[in-house]
């Protein structure tokens, strides 16, 4: 089959390098007041407007107020507004930015908890037809209102007022990342640069490892004989047959805890498209490769090496199983150490989690599987005076992090506040591919010629977490587990140098078939290889499956995705 890989990387991570990085993820705050899609608004947010000032970072003379919703998630609510004396949702130094930078004062209509209240919130919202001049949506409500004409094309906006590095960044990972937010043609909304992550990885009790004898792991029979041992030869040492070999989840997929990197094991890339080698998209779970990872998985099941319940088992039931000491493998991205694994070492200080490259079933180079994740946009109201407002906040958030002028250690994770994520303070949070590895790399290199003292931004407060961990501060242990000389971005960079990546080929909106039948298709493909790992079903099961999801709406799917695919080859 035919990969979509990562092309000349040392030009990548030197345009990351030269443009600076970062790491963020998404929410929006208060509650009350909307909007008509069309008409008038609070403050200068609709008719009249401001003048749109020149430049990327030109600030309006006339204040311009914007009114957007948000979701505030439980790290906000409990850690970084304790942490921020002073400052809430509606006051605080990214609000503060906006005004004396851009003069852009933003209000929110309305504010939720995180999760699904703010989706449902924003179905809501959509159906009223009153919405916030700006708001975050799904790529699936972004083509509902780009075709019900409620949102503004924005692709004039972005030729205009993005700045120099905004486009650099969104260019990194190749025409994917503007293509997701485009509709008939028209960009109509404003997504994360990075639509791809750091890589998949085999995360391993090194302490078991040691303690039973066990070499890590070049192929997937020594994954397999890990397994069984972690099962079979009490590396807990309480005497007791009460140990997995591999955690995995009721949901299968997912960054920690899933299935994908074990897969990717036998070449096998299920829960996205890839292209078959001649030039179309096919889905992924549907190909022979993924009926041999299955067969293994049943294999491993049947042996015990795998949680008997898994098949009623979420992340979180899963993760407990893992800090109670009772599971020694999972596959899972970067960020593991952080959750779930740092709740293992924990409860036990002698817990020694280590992230492992990706292994193949026959010593051919094995590709980490990158699911496209660009699944939300911010978008801007129809009719709303400034819709270039979107791209300038977009630059200075950008700015601010990671630029010239910017300084990571206040607006984003301020030592002065137990480096709390005070990034998602802003309403809008892009982000830069690569960012992650580009700090590891920061790191490596002044741990090579000693100049660790002159770190910057994002690698000194990197380094400043691992130093702490170091002198007693038990809670940073995840840190040096992903940036220390052994950690886990080692492999990461090795990826990226061999280009060993399977990227999802598949960037577009979400096709009529999908909304209407994707999810159906998805809690089949769940039931059946469930079915099959717990030998509910016969391997053989898998062959039907196929046959059914073509039939139940997978074979339009497939059609309307290389459909797409044609028109932007």
């Amino acid at each position: 089959m035919k990969r979509r890989v990562y092309s000349k990387v040392v030009l990548i991570l030197a345009t990351v390098l030269l443009t600076g990085v970062i790491t963020a993820c998404s929410s929006d705050s208060n509650n009350q007041q909307s909007t008509n899609p069309s008409g008038s608004s609070s403050g200068k947010s609709s008719e009249g407007g401001a003048t749109a000032a020149e430049g990327p970072f030109g600030k309006y003379e006339e204040p311009l107020t914007i009114r957007f919703a948000r979701d505030v998630d439980n790290d906000m609510q409990d850690n970084i507004i304790p942490k921020t004396p002073g400052e809430t949702v509606e006051d605080n130094r990214w609000l503060k930015a906006f005004s004396e930078k851009l003069g852009i004062n933003v209000k929110y209509d309305w504010t939720v908890s995180g999760g699904d209240a703010y989706t449902q919130k924003v179905n809501v919202t959509l159906t009223s037809g009153d919405i916030p001049d700006m708001i975050r949506v799904t790529a699936a409500q972004m083509k509902q209102m780009a075709e019900a004409d409620m949102i503004e094309d924005l692709t004039p906006y972005w030729d205009e007022y993005a700045s120099d590095q905004m486009k650099e960044l969104y260019a990194v990972q190749g025409p994917a990342v503007l293509q997701a937010a485009t509709v008939d043609g028209k960009m109509m909304g404003l997504g994360p640069p990075e639509v791809y992550g750091d890589g998949v990885f085999i995360w391993l009790r090194a302490d078991w490892l040691e303690k039973l004898g066990l070499s890590e792991p070049k192929t997937m029979d020594d994954v397999i004989a890990i397994s069984k041992a972690f099962t079979t030869q009490d590396p807990d040492g309480n005497g007791v047959n009460d140990t997995y070999g591999l955690a995995i989840t009721k949901d299968l997929y997912g960054g920690a805890m899933g299935l994908e990197g074990f897969f990717a094991g036998y070449h096998a890339y299920p829960n996205m498209w890839i292209d078959d080698g001649s030039g179309n998209l096919v889905w992924g779970s549907t190909l022979p490769e993924v009926k041999e990872g299955l067969k293994a998985l049943s294999s491993m099941y049947k042996a015990g090496e795998i949680d008997k319940e898994f098949g009623v088992k979420d992340g979180g039931k899963v993760a407990e199983t893992i800090a109670a000491g009772k599971v020694g493998m999972e596959f899972g991205q970067q960020w593991n150490p952080m959750y779930p694994l740092i709740s293992n070492y924990q409860n036990d200080p002698g817990a020694d989690w280590k992230g492992y490259a990706l292994v193949s079933v026959d010593g051919e180079p094995v590709l980490s599987p990158q699911k496209f994740a660009a699944s939300e946009f911010w978008v801007v109201r129809k009719g709303f005076s400034n819709p270039e407002a979107l791209v300038k906040m977009f630059n200075l958030h950008i700015e601010l992090n990671w630029g010239e002028s910017g300084d990571f250690d206040y607006y984003y994770m301020p030592s002065a506040n137990d480096s709390v994520g005070v990034w998602k303070y802003s309403p809008v949070q892009p982000y830069p591919p690569f960012k992650n590895v580009n700090a590891f790399q920061e790191i490596e290199e002044a741990r090579k010629n000693n100049t660790l003292d002159q770190l910057t931004g994002e690698a000194l407060s990197i380094q400043k977490n691992m130093e702490a961990f170091n002198n007693g501060e038990t809670t940073l242990w995840g840190w040096p587990k992903i940036y220390g000389e052994d950690g886990v971005f080692q492999h990461s960079v090795k990826y990226l140098e061999n280009d060993h990546f399977m990227l999802e080929a598949f960037a577009g909106p979400p096709t009529q078939t999908m909304a209407e039948k994707q999810s159906t298709l998805k809690a089949l493909e769940t039931e059946v290889f469930v079915k099959i790992i717990m030998g509910a079903t016969s391997i053989d099961e898998f062959d039907k499956f196929v046959e059914n999801w073509n039939t139940l709406g997978g074979a339009d799917m497939t059609k309307e995705v290389n459909e797409w695919y044609a028109s932007v080859k």
